[in-house]
C-alpha cells in the first residue's frame, strides 16, 4: 500500500497533466492482485478507473468513491518535491497525499483484501476513481451515468480526509463568472471608448453588501460568497472592452442554485437601469448541490458500528459526494488524513492512518453488506 500511495503521487495528475497516468497506476495495482479493473479515458489525458468484486446474493453493492486529481503544487517552496512520494519520519510527502492519494490507497488496498476473503461478501463491492473533483466533476458525472443501472446502491463511501470523522453533510459550490462589457479604444483617447473595468466597480460595488437569501442550515450554517478573480485588459495602451470576474458560493441545504442565479441577475438588472450603458452577462462555471445525509439511516448507523465511531459532523468544503448521491444510496465521507493539510505546501499523510483507513473500509463494507435490507 505504501508504494501504491508513492506511485499515485508520482503519477502528477494536476489540472495540465490529467488523471490518465494515475488511473493506470491503480489499475496496475488492481490486476496485479487479481481484481479485474478498467481504465475509461477520454481526451487526450483524462480518465476514471473503476474495479468490481461480485458479490453471492442479493444485496445491493456499496462504491468507494475517490478521486485522482489534485491541485497544483503552487509556487511556495516545498520541503521536499511535491511529487516525490518520499517517506520521512513514518509520513509520505507530496502533493496529494492527504487529498486524496492517501485515502485512496486505502480504498484499493481494502478491495483487495476483501477480494481475498472467503467467504465473498453478499453484494458488489465498486471501487471508482474518478477525474476532475477539483474542477470539473467530469469524471463522477461520467462515473454515474454509466453505473446508474447499479442503483439503488447500499451506500457511498467517500474516502476524503477527514481525520477520521464521519462526515453527513457539506455546503454546495456555485461559482458563476460575471463578464461587464465595454468598448476598446486607444488608452490616449478613452473617451471614445467604453470602459469595462470601471463597469465593474460599481457592480463590486453592488456585491460588497449584497445579502444572498438563504435560511441558515443547523449544522451548516450561513450560505457564503467569495470574489475569488478578476481579469481584464489586453495591453496598456487599450481601454479594457472586457472585464471578468469570479464568484465562489457556499451554499446550503435548501438554497435553489437557480434561484441564486436569478438574484445575481436581478443585480445587474438593476445596474443597467440606473446605467444604460452598462452590459454585463453571467455565466454558471461549476454547480455541485450541498450534501446532507441522515445520520440516523440504516447505513450510516451500520458504518458508525463499524468503525466504532458515533458521533456525525457537518464540514464547509464541498466532495463529488451529491453527484454519487444519484446513485440512490446514502453517502458519508470519511477518510485519513487531516484537513488543513489540503492544498497547501509540505502536504503528507501518516502511513499508519492510511493501514488504518484501509482496515476500517474493510470492517465497514462487510458489516454494511452483512447487514444491509
Amino acid at each position: 500500500m505504501k508504494e501504491l500511495l508513492r506511485k499515485l503521487i508520482q503519477a502528477r495528475s494536476t489540472l495540465d497533466t490529467g488523471e490518465l497516468a494515475a488511473a493506470q497506476v491503480l489499475a496496475d495495482y488492481f490486476q496485479s492482485a487479481g481484481v479485474e479493473a478498467v481504465v475509461d479515458a477520454w481526451g487526450e489525458n483524462r480518465a476514471n478507473v473503476t474495479a468490481r468484486l461480485k458479490g453471492t446474493g442479493g444485496k445491493p453493492p456499496v462504491v468507494l468513491a475517490c478521486h485522482l486529481d489534485v491541485v497544483a503544487p503552487g509556487n511556495e517552496p516545498w520541503e521536499h518535491p511535491p511529487f516525490s512520494g518520499v517517506e520521512v519520519g513514518g509520513c509520505i510527502h507530496g502533493r496529494g497525499s492527504v487529498d486524496m492519494k492517501g485515502g485512496t490507497a486505502a480504498a484499493a488496498a481494502a478491495m483487495v483484501r476483501i477480494a481475498r476473503m472467503q467467504p465473498a461478501p453478499a453484494g458488489d463491492v465498486i471501487f471508482a476513481a474518478t477525474a476532475g473533483e477539483e474542477t470539473d466533476s467530469a469524471g463522477a458525472t461520467r462515473f454515474v451515468e454509466a453505473f446508474r443501472h447499479c442503483a439503488p446502491v447500499a451506500g457511498v463511501i467517500i474516502p476524503e480526509p477527514t481525520d477520521f470523522d464521519i462526515v453527513v453533510a457539506h455546503r454546495g459550490l456555485f461559482w458563476l463568472e460575471i463578464t461587464t462589457l465595454g468598448k476598446a479604444a486607444h488608452s490616449s483617447t478613452p473617451h471614445l471608448g467604453v470602459n469595462a473595468l470601471l463597469a465593474m466597480k460599481g457592480l463590486l460595488d453592488d456585491l460588497e453588501g449584497h445579502h444572498i437569501p438563504f435560511v441558515p442550515h443547523p449544522l451548516l450554517g450561513d450560505c457564503s460568497m467569495s470574489i475569488n478573480t478578476m481579469h481584464a485588459g489586453q495591453a496598456m495602451n487599450i481601454v479594457p472592452d472586457k472585464c471578468t470576474l469570479g464568484i465562489d458560493i457556499r451554499t446550503v441545504p435548501g438554497q435553489d442554485h437557480q434561484a441564486v442565479q436569478a438574484d445575481m441577475q436581478t443585480l445587474i438588472d438593476k445596474r443597467r437601469t440606473a446605467e444604460p450603458a452598462f452590459g454585463a452577462a453571467i455565466k454558471v462555471l461549476r454547480s455541485v448541490e450541498p450534501m446532507e445525509t441522515d445520520p440516523d439511516c440504516d447505513f450510516v448507523r451500520m458504518f458508525r458500528r463499524a468503525v466504532g465511531i458515533d458521533a456525525t459532523r457537518a464540514v464547509g468544503f464541498t466532495t463529488d459526494g451529491p453527484h454519487f448521491a444519484a446513485l440512490g444510496g446514502p453517502v458519508v465521507v470519511f477518510g485519513p488524513g487531516q484537513t488543513a493539510q489540503c492544498h497547501k505546501p509540505n502536504e503528507h499523510i501518516a502511513l499508519a492512518d492510511v493501514e488504518r483507513a484501509a482496515d476500517l473500509y474493510v470492517a465497514a463494507i462487510n458489516r454494511c453488506l452483512e447487514d444491509c435490507p
